[in-house]
């Protein structure tokens, strides 16, 4: 017997194709939150479709829309407290003190440099120049008395749910929502 222990093997994950509904052709992507984390899971969602040659479009709403206004685009911030699973070995207390929600952001968006992530107004450049679409949604801009000039120039339009909907038609729809 030996003490040695065997080199995991990794397999690539096996994804399952349902040939009788068709592909995927369209996804909608709705980002409702503007945490950091939110935020990017959204554009690499919409990113990762259009790399896959899927359609992509994206709504962003309420707190989301922090991701494309000129203002408040690049600088996001990752949620620390009631975070669960942000430095789990960290008492809870911690997480709220003064200046660690801007600390534990910039320690988030040094680990996607080093990754090469694009910023937030750069990902949304990069998704309209490969076709995706960017929408805000009308309720929210309204409620936070946001109008077009105050969004990114890559935002289309200021639409309503029922916009939204008739973005979704079309057989090989997904809607996303984060």
């Amino acid at each position: 017997m030996t003490d040695v222990m065997e080199k995991p093997v990794t397999k690539q994950a096996e994804v399952p194709v349902n040939k009788d509904k068709g592909k995927l052709k369209k996804v909608l992507v709705i980002c409702s939150k503007g945490r950091l984390e939110d935020v990017y899971a959204a554009l690499v969602m919409a990113n990762g479709a259009l790399m896959e040659g899927i359609e992509a479009k994206m709504f962003f709403t309420f707190f989301g829309l922090d991701a494309i206004t000129k203002k408040k685009a690049d600088h996001l911030h990752t949620a620390t407290v009631g975070n669960p699973n942000f430095m789990p070995e960290m008492p809870t207390i911690l997480a709220g003190l003064p200046g660690f929600e801007a600390f534990a952001s910039y320690m988030m968006k040094k680990e996607m440099d080093k990754l090469d992530m694009p910023h937030v107004t750069e990902f949304i450049q990069m998704i309209d120049a490969g076709g995706g679409e960017i929408y805000a949604c009308k309720l929210a801009a309204d409620m936070f008395h946001l109008k077009k000039e105050d969004f990114l120039d890559e935002v289309k339009g200021i639409i309503t749910v029922g916009d939204l909907y008739a973005l979704a038609e079309g057989e090989g729809t997904q809607i996303i929502f984060i």
